[in-house]
Formats: C-alpha cells, structure tokens, sequence
C-alpha cells in the first residue's frame, strides 16, 4: 500500500497549486477561499537511483518507481474542530492520511487575500500564526479523542476487569495534559518499545501525531532574489526543528508552471533565472 500524504493549510496558501505541480490530476487553483471543497487524489512517482543502479545490472522488462498517493485537502479556519468552514470534512480527510504536506504562506502579495478565521477579511501574512491556527485544530481534536479514552480506561482501572487500564489512563492523562498546553502529540515522549502504548495510538489515530513536513510556499520574486533573504522560511525552519519536524522552501506557482517540461528543460528554465539545481534540499539533510 502507498504511502498517503495530505496537503493542508489554511485556505488560499497554494495547496492545489502544490498538488497540480506533483500530480497530473488537476485540481482548480483560484484566488478565493475554499476552492477546494471536495478532497482531490493524486499519485506521484517517487524516483530513486538505486532502482536505476540495479536495473542496470539485472536488465528487468519494464522499472516501476515506488509511488506516493497525495491528497488536496480544503482549507481549514479556526473553528473546524467545532465544525466551522469545511472542519469536519478536513479533520477526516487528515485522518486517513499517513503523513501532512503543510503549506504555510511565506510571500507577501496584496493580490491574493490571507485569512486564518474570518473568510471576508485579510490578515498579514504571519506564517507561525498560520502553523498555530492549523494545529490548534488538531490538537483540540485529538484532546477529545484521549480524553474520552483515559476516561473509559480510568473507570474499567476502578472495576478491576481490566489489569492494564490504570496504566494505560495515566499516561493518556499526562498525553491530554501534554495537548491542553498547546503542543501537538507529535512532540509527547511516547515508549516506541511499548507495544500495547504504540498499538492504543494506532487506534486513536491522533491527527497532531502525524509527521509533518512543512512546504514553504515563497513568492516568484524571492527566486530571482534568492531564498536566504525571505523574512518567513528561517522562521519556518526554527519552528520545524523545535518540533522534530522538517521543512523545505518551495515556489509552488513556478513548480506548476514547469511541471510538464523535461528534467533538462526544467534544469534550463532554472539556470536561466538564476537558481542553482541542488542535489539535496533545504531542511531535509
């Protein structure tokens, strides 16, 4: 089975433009909040040169890549985990997927309106704020979801019927805490050698426990200026490392535009402004 990953973010951030360039199935990219209502799916190729390598030696009839399934997730406000905006339909989708594709705005436009709660009003582009607001989400979400298990598991310790409930609810009870300060399961010191721990998580699917990689979608300009003078990616990467997380800096308008021509007319188009092709990327070293 592929590995399923979700592109999120709050609305207007470049998601579909993100997912057309990776996909060839097209999702519509506008200006305006909520373009995209319904979940899109799309498929990418994963290349790899040691596939290469070996089919050098062994001379196979046909090489088929690893793939990676994605998904265009609608746009999530504040409030989804109330039901607000497309909330419950996004928090479902996220669900399902293995891993999160986070897109966060890192490039100032006044032509493409920012907003984080209230869909007929922009705000300054603030891309923690924007990681804050997409979290925030998650977590109240997955609060729920421990909450009412260390409370089934506190009340089956009392019946005695269950030997590993007590242990189970105070640990579930230091993850609701770890959650009600604001921080995503993903940075709670889970027991990887726990094998009834790990098994629990599995069934509660925790959407903060997810991995993240955060895509930093900077403007057209910031290529020709170069990446390293943007105000936003540093604080981007900061947070990223803070979480264990990774990051990369993207321009996903650019990479759509691009997507359809060969690697040596890509390697061109990118010389041609400017922008060296790196062998490995930014944040994923």
């Amino acid at each position: 089975m592929a590995l399923k990953a979700g592109i999120v973010g709050l609305p207007n951030v470049g998601k579909s433009t993100l997912f057309n360039c990776l996909s060839s199935a097209k999702a519509q990219a506008a200006n305006f909040p909520f373009c995209t209502i319904d979940a899109q799916m799309g498929q990418v190729s994963v290349p790899d040169e040691r596939l290469t390598k070996l089919a050098e030696l062994v001379h196979p009839g046909r090489i088929v890549p690893a793939v990676c399934d994605i998904v265009d997730i609608a746009g999530l406000v504040k409030g989804a985990s109330k039901g607000e905006g497309l909330g419950n339909q996004f928090l479902g989708n996220i669900r399902e997927c293995d891993a999160i594709v986070h897109v966060v705005r890192c490039f100032d436009d006044d032509n493409i309106i920012h907003v984080v709660e209230d869909v007929t009003k922009a705000e300054a582009v603030d891309p923690i704020a924007d990681i804050d607001a997409i979290d925030y989400e998650l977590i109240l979400s997955d609060l729920e979801v421990v909450q009412n298990r260390a409370g089934r598991m506190a009340k089956a310790a009392k019946s005695g019927n269950n030997k590993g409930a007590a242990a189970e609810a105070a640990w579930l009870q230091q993850l609701a805490a770890h959650l009600e300060s604001g921080k995503p399961a993903r940075s709670f010191d889970f027991d990887e050698n726990d094998a009834e721990q790990q098994t629990v998580l599995h069934e509660m699917g925790l959407l903060s426990a997810k991995p993240v990689l955060y895509a930093c979608n900077v403007g057209e300009d910031d290529l020709m200026e170069g990446i390293e003078n943007n105000k936003y990616v540093p604080l981007v990467a900061a947070r990223a490392k803070e979480e264990g997380a990774r990051y990369i800096p993207i321009c996903a308008k650019t990479e759509e535009d691009i997507a359809d021509y060969s690697p040596e007319e890509k390697k061109a188009f990118l010389h041609s402004l400017g922008i060296p092709v790196l062998d490995t990327l930014p944040g994923l070293e």
